[in-house]
């Protein structure tokens, strides 16, 4: 009789590599890994070779760099979804990708199990469960994590005992997720929250004191919300995200400390490193003041706060993302242009914008003598937006 077949999303840590022999053991099934090339740095043969010498069946890659940044980056930026007013969510958009390659190679390979690493207090485990159900109803979920109630020492110890090599030591047991879009660290000595984070918690950013003393400056150009040019060269999706994140992380940008409220009802401390996601954002919210009305803009506020709280809470296959996206997209019609960022010392800062479709009329805004408005029709105006002001002190007064 064959074995069951499991599917293990496997970036290669310490929670997926000790997930291999577990499952093994667990379950007497064939492990299947599947890793997603998703930006994360890493060298993706040496984990594949890491994943079969850790007693995987068959270990497979899938390149999804291009993708991710269109269908999920992309759509994330235009609808400004930034996690309680902090985060430029990268994590959470990844998870939803790489559910649906498990999905997709568990149908091909006619495993009915899929797994990852996610422990039971985690996002993302609801992301990833949720969006198989949503993809694949049919497969089950394993999540050792959750299961086997280890702690991060006994994680080690199990791998150690089972001669699996993990990153993680008690030395430094950081926990860490990266992708093209960001990179989350959290564990060891930053679960104090009073601790500051020290400098070798970070990769993609250089500390302020080592940022180089002269500012760069970088103009964006966006068509439909999108990122499509560097400073008058038009590039891909990619080559945009990865040309911003060597630039904005030389200059020390893209830092954030949070101190987040977790899907599953916990405060945790997370320390995030999003210079692309960071620069993005603010280039695009920057030009969208320029080309939105003032409508427009604060209901759009309202829809990014709803659309982050759907990515962080797993829940991207769902008709009201969908229906987010179609209001977010008519907004972007008009949010083309170009606007110009200062880079320097830890910070971004818009320093310039423009756009064909700018509703800035310099005519109007102007106070020298090419100054168009007509002053007088003020009068007028605040006569009647003042009139329930001044009916009501009249009455008051008993007037």
């Amino acid at each position: 009789m064959a074995k069951q077949k499991v599917v293990l999303a496997y970036s290669g840590g310490l929670d997926t590599s000790v997930a291999i022999p577990w499952i093994k053991e667990r379950y007497d099934a064939e492990v299947i890994t599947l890793t997603a090339e998703l930006g994360q740095g890493r060298d993706l043969e040496e984990i594949r070779q890491k994943a079969l010498n850790t007693g995987a069946e068959k270990a497979i890659v899938m390149d999804g760099q291009e993708e991710f940044v269109e269908r999920f980056v992309w759509p994330a930026l235009r609808a400004g979804t930034i996690y309680e007013a902090q985060y430029p969510l990268a994590t959470a958009l990844a998870r939803p990708l790489i559910a649906e390659y498990m999905a997709k190679v568990a149908v091909e390979e006619g495993a009915e199990y899929v797994a990852h690493g996610c422990t039971g207090k985690g996002n993302d485990q609801v992301r990833f469960d949720v969006s198989v159900a949503a993809l694949a109803p049919h497969l089950k979920v394993i999540a050792p994590a959750r299961e086997w109630g280890m702690s991060r020492d006994q994680e080690i110890e199990y791998a150690e005992k089972h001669g699996v090599p993990v990153p993680n030591t008690k030395a430094n047991p950081y926990s860490v997720d990266e992708n093209l879009w960001g990179r989350s660290i959290e564990a060891g000595l930053l679960e104090d929250p009073w601790n500051e984070p020290p400098e070798d918690v970070y990769f993609m950013t250089k500390s302020v004191v080592a940022a180089p003393d002269a500012p760069a400056y970088l103009e964006i150009e966006f068509v439909n919300g999108t990122p499509v040019a560097i400073n008058g060269e038009t590039l891909g999706g990619l080559a945009i995200v990865n040309h911003i994140n060597s630039i904005a992380g030389e200059h020390g940008v893209g830092r954030i400390d949070h101190l987040e409220n977790r899907l599953v009802g916990i405060k945790s401390r997370e320390i995030y490193e999003a210079p692309a996601g960071v620069v993005l954002h603010d280039a695009h919210r920057a030009l969208e003041t320029l080309t939105l009305g003032k409508e427009q803009m604060r209901f759009k506020e309202i829809v990014g706060q709803q659309y982050a709280d759907l990515v962080y809470n797993g829940l991207w296959f769902s008709k009201h993302r969908e229906d987010l996206d179609a209001y977010v997209n008519s907004t972007q019609e008009f949010v083309s242009g170009t606007v110009r960022v200062k880079l320097h010392k830890g910070t971004c800062s818009v320093v310039g914008r423009k756009s064909p479709y700018a509703l800035y009329d310099y005519g109007l805004a102007t106070y020298d003598e090419a100054d168009v408005y007509d002053h007088q029709a003020s009068v007028g105006f605040i006569k009647v937006f003042g009139l329930p002001i001044r009916t009501e002190a009249r009455r008051k007064a008993g007037l």
